[in-house]
């Protein structure tokens, strides 16, 4: 069923992401209107177009969702073989997107205050704040 759904949304998230897709959804939305006089703009014409999109809109969001998280989850894998690979890069690193927002603008605190003391101290007198706050957790 994931393979299956996964096919699915990535056709669908690639197709509906291209000008030809836009173009479709413009030219509908004008022939819509202009059909509003031959069918008097009645209630049942405005609810055509009213009940298409709210579909449309509903289904593309689970299609958009899926191909979001597929995203993300393939960057953060390259990240983490990234850092795993870097002989001086932190492998505490790996794995923070698991992380509570809080304790990841913890981390990104810490990091901006090293990169400050990086100016002004050497770097050899002492474990930097981000490695100390990694102990932590």
């Amino acid at each position: 069923m994931d393979r299956f759904f996964t096919r699915i949304s990535t056709s669908v998230a690639a197709a509906v992401g291209q000008p030809w897709a836009f173009i479709l959804a413009v030219v509908s939305i004008i022939l819509w209107a202009f059909s509003g006089p031959i069918f008097g703009f009645s209630d049942t014409w405005q609810l055509v177009v009213n009940t298409s999109t709210t579909i449309i809109t509903f289904l593309m969001v689970f299609v958009i969702q899926n191909s979001q998280n597929r995203d993300a989850a393939a960057m953060q894998a390259k990240l983490d073989e990234l850092i795993r690979a870097v002989s001086k890069a932190r492998n505490q690193f790996i794995g923070i997107e698991h992380m509570t927002e809080h304790e990841l603008e913890e981390i990104r605190k810490a990091l901006e205050k090293e990169v400050g003391e990086e100016k002004t101290h050497d770097r050899r007198s002492g474990p930097s704040s981000v490695t100390r706050l990694i102990r932590r957790f």
